[in-house]
């Protein structure tokens, strides 16, 4: 199983990269769900809330937005392309993803370097990719999770939270698991930084062909 870090330029029209545009530093998105084509994700607007929820607002193709608070806006629109295909190749998106006009940069765990190699094919297709960090991901890199946090996602994975399409909604594992939906976020949120900051530690190591090489566990 294999962590990358993956920087796309995008080349198709796409709302987010209008209103991203002229923001001086990127702007994370924190994916929640992606079914039949729309993804809902909340957008880390922060002072540009306000514009960002009447663009998003007036746009016909926006199918929802909802300001969460201040800074945050929960957002559900049809995907541009680069989520469809990481997951048509059977890479998982990692919730936190950053987002600069045209650049996006996205953090996929996949389990074997022929399905990296699919996604950033498919990817080029509309952009251009550069791969950034590559490297094994530890099976073992858990043992900073509380017991709460390893049990939600667990649970997660199990019930197909993390499959595609996804086998059950953020609102019934919710329900099922007891808890309300925020906190159901905040659990994966916590355990997902937790994960990805013990499989980013490392830098990749470069071959003499410009490729990167995982680090071994």
């Amino acid at each position: 199983m294999f962590l990358a870090t993956v920087h796309f330029t995008q080349q198709r029209e796409c709302i987010l990269r209008e209103l991203t545009a002229e923001v001086d530093s990127p702007v994370p998105i924190e994916i929640e769900e992606i079914q039949d084509g729309f993804v809902t994700f909340v957008l880390r607007a922060g002072s540009h809330a306000d514009s960002f929820q009447t663009a998003l607002a007036a746009a016909d193709h926006v199918k929802h937005v909802q300001r969460l608070d201040a800074d945050n806006l929960l957002v559900t629109k049809p995907s541009c392309g680069a989520y469809s295909a990481i997951y048509r190749n059977h890479g998982t998106l990692r919730r936190s993803n950053t987002i600069s006009g045209r650049q996006r940069e996205y953090n996929v765990l996949v389990f074997r370097r022929e399905d990296l190699r699919a996604i950033i094919d498919d990817l080029e297709g509309f952009g251009t990719v550069t791969l950034g960090k590559l490297k094994r991901f530890r099976a073992g890199s858990d043992s900073a999770l509380t017991d709460r946090q390893r049990e939600v996602t667990t649970e997660a994975l199990a019930r197909g939270y993390y499959d595609w399409p996804r086998k059950i909604t953020n609102e019934r594992l919710a329900e099922e698991l007891g808890i309300s939906r925020a906190t159901l976020h905040e659990h994966l949120r916590k355990a997902e930084r937790t994960l990805l900051s013990a499989a980013l530690t490392d830098r990749p190591e470069r071959t003499a062909g410009g490729q990167f090489t995982p680090t071994e566990s």
